[in-house]
């Protein structure tokens, strides 16, 4: 053999072992278990639908998928870990409209770049929130709670520990011509122990958290945020409905990501996974009484889905009249 013919052998074999090596890898991911953070507490919507998925999931992936809670900043705190992240598909991100669409309308500066920090990875789905308040507040009705609050201009307070809770608030308040207090907290878990207590009086929030809540009495709902009545608490009439307004629309949801520049084949597996577990009967069963509406699909059609997304909430917080802090 020439020289020449060595050397075009010995370079095939070389570029055929790196393929063969690049494919062992693909096949081998996952070799050790995935960290998937939440960027809200325990207890949370997003904990509940990220914690049903992650088992299974792990069931899919043969390796555990193990949530890690990261509260703080309207989810900011969490999804910052993420994008800074090694994009090797060990460490992803069950976001929501807080963290991949509405964050860099609400802050004048985030410690990454929301547009190109993530990488898509699958659409879990969807759920409306409800318009709570503590059963001591003498309104039963959205409306008489607004005539509420106008003869009370500035001291009707409202809670809020994400994104969602403090855009409907507020949006709410604008379209309604009235004034409540803001009140931020760290997690809704604790918002709602303190809209029981008395310590607030509304906090609009997803159904994870408000529907067992009415359902048992303890709160009391009075209208949700969708354009339709939710099959999860049929009696409770729309925004719309109870103000006889149009256009008032907000909902909340779930994704994964992944830090940007996660290997394609990575994501692809990821994206396997969680159609799989959307999938399940009896996943679909666990959130059925919350109205949460499963909708997985491809991590394009997720990307085209929160580009979306980030123009609707930009356009709510604007109408608003939230100042970016």
């Amino acid at each position: 053999m020439t020289p020449l013919a060595r050397g075009l052998a010995t370079a095939a074999f070389t570029l055929t072992a790196i393929a063969a090596a690049g494919g062992a890898f693909a096949q081998a991911y996952p070799a050790k278990p995935i960290r998937a953070v939440v960027p809200f507490a325990p207890g949370s919507a997003t904990d509940q639908i990220g914690r049903a998925f992650a088992e299974k999931m792990s069931a899919t992936l043969g390796q555990t998928v193990v949530i890690d809670n990261k509260p703080g900043a309207n989810g900011m705190l969490g999804a910052a870990e993420v994008a800074k992240a090694a994009p090797d598909g060990y460490t992803i991100l069950v976001g929501t409209n807080s963290t991949n669409a509405a964050l860099k309308f609400l802050l004048k500066k985030l410690p990454y770049d929301q547009d190109t920090a993530f990488a898509p990875v699958g659409f879990l789905g969807s759920v409306p929130l409800m318009v709570a308040v503590n059963n001591d507040v003498p309104a039963k009705t959205l409306k008489e709670f607004v005539a509420l609050a106008k003869s009370k201009p500035g001291q009707v307070s409202f809670a809020y520990a994400s994104t969602s809770q403090q855009v409907s608030s507020e949006m709410l308040a604008s379209m309604a011509g009235i004034k409540m207090n803001p009140i931020p907290y760290k997690a809704g878990p604790a918002a709602m122990t303190d809209l029981i207590g008395g310590q607030v009086n509304v906090f609009t929030a997803d159904f994870g958290v408000t529907v067992p809540q009415h359902k048992a009495g303890k709160i009391r709902g009075l209208a949700v945020t969708s354009t339709k009545r939710a099959a999860a608490v049929p009696d409770l009439p729309t925004v719309n409905e109870a103000l006889g307004i149009k256009d008032y629309e907000l909902i909340a949801y779930f994704a994964v990501f992944a830090p940007a520049g996660t290997p394609p084949e990575v994501i692809t597996r990821l994206n396997q996974a969680i159609n799989a577990a959307a999938a399940s009967k009896d996943l679909q069963a666990k959130f059925e009484s919350i109205g949460f509406d499963i909708d997985p699909g491809t991590p394009e059609a997720l990307a085209q889905r929160n580009r979306a997304e980030t123009v609707k909430w930009e356009k709510a917080i604007r109408d608003a009249k939230i100042e970016a802090q």
